[in-house]
């Protein structure tokens, strides 16, 4: 919701400034303009990735219009349900949660958690690294290895539509002053024709670098920031459950393994210690 209410902010300052200069809307649209700089802009993003790059950069563009789910009750639910993994392992041995881990969609703690269960990638962070430690012969130190490589392959797939939308972006004033040269050229033939037809297409070129650089600052280069802010939250997101497995791991209880993941919560939706046990009681 916050992206839309600044787009409109910007629009509204944008228009309205023009307004109250006793601007001409109409001056304004432009689609030859449009086409040539939008057109060229989606022709560079072709050029320079890959389709799967593509793709994450459309699907991506829509999470920021959608509200941000690692909120402080989506913490609480993960900490909720590491807390009943690690009880029933505490309980039974690790070797109890072999069932949960090779078929997490027919755990019985798992499919408590259906938002979890959506998220494939956490899940299989959580159960690969919980089979290891089931199987043996692998020590804490090679566990937090793994995970720690498990979130830098991942963290690097996730920059690149970033990265690949910022360049985009970085590339629409460029862009915009190519449609003024191409302005220019339509204006210097229509040279010697009445000045209203001259003073139109010239209208048209400054246009068209006004349109570059107001998609590039205003539009572009702010989601792909806001991107970037999400797949922040991810990371953080991630290293909260690499946290919880592996004090785990290495022999602490549930519930000082699930303090040590919690600390590493974002302090602006940290649950408090008694929220978290709050959960827990719930849970039981």
């Amino acid at each position: 919701m916050l992206p839309i209410v600044g787009i409109l902010i910007v629009l509204g300052a944008v228009i309205g400034g023009y307004l109250m200069a006793h601007g001409n809307l109409r001056v304004l649209f432009q689609p030859a303009e449009l086409v040539i700089i939008g057109g060229a802009a989606f022709g560079t993003l072709f050029i320079a990735n890959p389709l799967p790059t593509v793709k994450q950069i459309f699907i991506g563009t829509f999470r920021i219009f959608a509200a941000n789910h690692f909120t402080k009750a989506h913490y609480l639910e993960n900490l909720k349900m590491l807390n009943e993994l690690f009880q029933t392992a505490r309980k039974g041995g690790m070797a109890k949660l072999e069932a949960d881990v090779e078929e997490p969609d027919k755990s019985a703690v798992f499919s408590k958690y259906p938002k979890f269960l959506k998220d494939k990638h956490s899940v299989h962070f959580v159960c690969d690294t919980l089979r290891m430690s089931i199987t043996g012969g692998v020590g804490a130190f090679e566990l937090d290895q793994m995970m720690e490589l498990d979130m830098e392959v991942h963290h690097q797939e996730t920059g690149e539509p970033v990265l690949a939308l910022s360049q985009m972006a970085d590339a629409l004033p460029g862009l915009g002053i190519v449609a003024a040269v191409l302005g220019v050229v339509i204006t210097m033939g229509s040279l010697g024709g009445p000045p209203e037809e001259i003073g139109a297409h010239v209208a048209a070129a400054l246009v068209g670098t006004f349109l570059g650089i107001l998609l590039c600052y205003g539009f572009f280069g702010p989601i792909a920031a806001n991107l970037g802010k999400l797949n922040e939250d991810e990371t953080r997101y991630y290293q909260f459950l690499r946290m919880a497995l592996i004090s785990f791991v290495r022999g602490a209880a549930p519930l000082l393994a699930l303090e040590f993941a919690r600390r590493a919560i974002p302090a602006k939706v940290r649950p408090s210690f008694k929220e978290m046990e709050e959960s827990f009681k719930k849970g039981g």
